[in-house]
């Protein structure tokens, strides 16, 4: 039985935020860097750390699996499967899709077979897992996920002036389908450089005109936004034809895999399946492989009413319904009284607010603010007591 507190990783990638994690957690940035993420878990990329030793948790982990894990974990996957995450963006991410599992074991044998380097800019597989995901805002958080629908993706078009798309915009009308969307969306991510311009150039005149419509106003405000960290990128056509979203504080969605999206400003919880695969789609000066992102995109509509998640709610605790069983997320609110939670596999928790005391057989942790902990599978069960929310990852 083991309750370890953590030291994460912060990862200083340049689209990170250089106020908002040293501003939520009080955590030290007077080097003022950009702090992009927070990583709790035991990625080879960003290992936490046991607070108390120094010891790398991949390390302390590799010593008894199966008592770590529990069995199913072992059986299932061989390693901790999941990757919890605080993401503060101050600068949009790239648009981007991650394959599914079956598409990510072929690629990566493909890759491997193909003798291309593990750290190649043009290595689309970086692991043969897919990487299915739930983001929960702890700001308002601006992000783009999934096709529009195609009647919205035709009226913004047409009303924002891009004419210079107008035979592929009549092509996706007689085709109002994912066969329409798919050959839509090759068309725009293949234009020459000569028509990328001129439907840029259209862009821009829709910028200086002005929106008519709330929702033209919303995608002409991502558009801004974008422009100026990628001027010449394609992607800036994308909250045309992809779901702009804003969610507050407490909400959360979930990405598929194969749905295209992008992180664009705000800081939020991320849990993911152990994976770094990403087929990239715009907004990126780094390596797009038209051909592998198309047969990695699912071509269909996501109504936008239900792109966020509604929890279930049950005795404090609020539970989100997430289609994979790599990871599973709750927010549990603790209070004066003592509550308890049984374990099924490995789990971290973050402390968002307040201040929690988290004991697992006599041995009992204070977390604050941005302080995480990992407990062991063989624990069985743990308390936690205090005023204050812990987001809790597990499997």
């Amino acid at each position: 039985m083991s309750l370890f507190k953590l030291d994460n990783v912060i990862q200083n990638y340049a689209w990170g935020s250089k106020e908002s994690i040293s501003h939520l957690f009080g955590i030290d940035n007077s080097a003022h860097q950009p702090q992009a993420e927070i990583w709790m878990g035991a990625h080879p990329n960003g290992c936490s750390r046991v607070a108390e030793t120094g010891e790398l948790l991949s390390d302390v982990v590799s010593q008894n699996k199966e008592s770590m894990f529990g069995d199913y974990t072992v059986m299932r996957f061989g390693e901790l499967p999941y990757l919890f995450k605080v993401l503060a963006a101050d600068s949009p991410l790239s648009i981007q899709v991650h394959p599914t599992k079956q598409k990510a074991e072929a690629g990566y044998l493909r890759e491997n077979e193909q003798g291309i380097d593990l750290h190649a800019p043009n290595r689309n597989y970086k692991d043969a897992n897919h990487k299915p995901e739930l983001v929960y805002a702890l700001t308002f958080y601006k992000a783009m996920n999934g096709f529009r629908p195609i009647d919205q993706i035709l009226s913004l078009f047409r009303q924002l002036g891009i004419k210079s798309l107008e035979a592929e915009l009549s092509a996706l009308e007689d085709h109002p389908n994912k066969d329409g969307l798919k050959a839509f969306f090759c068309a725009i991510m293949s234009l020459d450089e000569e028509r990328k311009a001129a439907a840029l150039a259209d862009l821009d005149i829709a910028l200086e005109r002005g929106p008519k419509t709330a929702l033209a106003r919303e995608v002409l405000d991502y558009v801004a936004a974008f422009k100026r960290h990628y001027p010449q990128d394609i992607g800036l056509l994308s909250p045309l034809f992809l779901n702009t979203v804003e969610l507050a504080p407490g909400e959360a969605m979930f990405l598929h895999a194969e749905t295209p999206h992008a992180y664009v400003q705000g800081t939020a919880l991320e849990i993911m399946a152990n994976s770094d695969n990403v087929l990239r789609a715009g907004l990126t000066p780094k390596h797009i492989d038209v051909a592998e992102l198309i047969d990695n995109t699912s071509f269909h509509s996501t109504q936008p009413d239900e792109i966020k998640l509604a929890p279930i709610c049950k005795e404090g605790k609020l539970s989100y319904p997430i289609p994979v069983d790599d990871f599973g997320f709750d927010i549990l609110s603790s209070g004066e009284q003592t509550q308890q939670q049984y374990l099924r596999g490995a789990e971290i928790l973050f402390c968002v607010e307040g201040q929690v005391t988290v004991t697992v057989a006599g041995k009992s942790l204070l977390l604050k603010p941005g302080e995480s902990v990992f407990i062991t599978s063989d624990s069985k069960v743990y308390q936690y007591q205090g005023k204050g929310t812990l987001a809790r990852a597990y499997n």
